[in-house]
């Protein structure tokens, strides 16, 4: 791929990242708890989330195994918390989700055609146009954005499983009615795994320090956000402003 046509993906991902992001404000996107029969055909959610999730962990792979610089410390770094995300989200996830829920194909191919685009875009800019600052091998690693990025993606990482795993402990076996999570990052927003998930791929930019890498995070934003604010804004139908409180929707104390 030539830097030109790799600009143009870069920008025109963006664009669409912008139209997403307000078009979910208007219409819910129809998994989990906002899935309907208007979404047409669905799978089972375990099967659903690999085959969404997978392509860009293997992407990923493909174009680190090809590249040059694949032993080079800090591409070889920021290649495995890329991966250590999608290994975690691919292939250990979706065998944790509980019951029986079930995902829209249409919603599947859509995670599918993004997250092969992402893959690509991703891969590029660490192995095709990388920053330049990488050619400083291991003391990149001392550099301010790449500690900070470290920091900020490894927290997002871990308050992302735990609100997960909190999610996932809501409801004892058999159980079928809805809770609100309190614990851990829940007792400040009402969606604190998205919360994690915004956390890491802001500071995996951070460490990256690219244009490109700042379009994955740019793009998180305009999936969930909007959905934050619909699953904060169907708390409060269900459970009461009492009981959702002063909790923001996906950034503590701001929104």
């Amino acid at each position: 791929m030539t830097l030109e046509i790799f600009n143009y993906l870069i920008w025109g991902m963006t664009i669409m990242a912008v139209v997403v992001f307000v078009s979910l404000y208007f219409v819910n996107a129809g998994y989990g708890q906002f899935r309907t029969k208007q979404w047409g055909w669905s799978l089972n959610n375990k099967i659903a989330w690999v085959l969404m999730e997978a392509p860009v962990f293997i992407v990923m792979l493909s174009i680190w195994l090809k590249a040059d610089a694949k032993w080079h410390v800090p591409e070889l770094i920021l290649f495995c918390m890329f991966q250590l995300h999608y290994f975690q989200r691919s292939f250990i996830f979706p065998f944790l989700i509980t019951g029986k829920s079930r995902m829209p194909i249409a919603i599947m191919l859509m995670g599918i055609i993004f997250n092969v685009i992402n893959g690509v875009m991703q891969g590029g800019g660490l192995f095709w146009y990388s920053n330049p600052d990488f050619a400083l091998g291991a003391s990149y690693l001392t550099h301010w954005n790449f500690v900070i990025g470290a920091i900020l993606f490894v927290a997002g990482l871990l308050i992302n499983w735990h609100s997960d795993y909190v999610i996932r402990h809501l409801r004892k076996p058999g159980d079928t009615n809805h809770y609100l999570p309190q614990r851990g990052m829940y007792k400040y927003v009402t969606s604190a795994n998205y919360l994690g998930e915004l956390m890491e791929w802001v500071g995996f930019a951070i460490a990256c320090n690219t244009l490109v890498a700042w379009v994955f995070p740019i793009w998180t934003a305009a999936n969930l956000v909007p959905r934050a604010h619909a699953i904060h804004k169907r708390y409060r139908q269900e459970f009461g402003d009492d009981a959702v409180g002063k909790r923001k929707r996906v950034i503590p104390f701001l929104y």
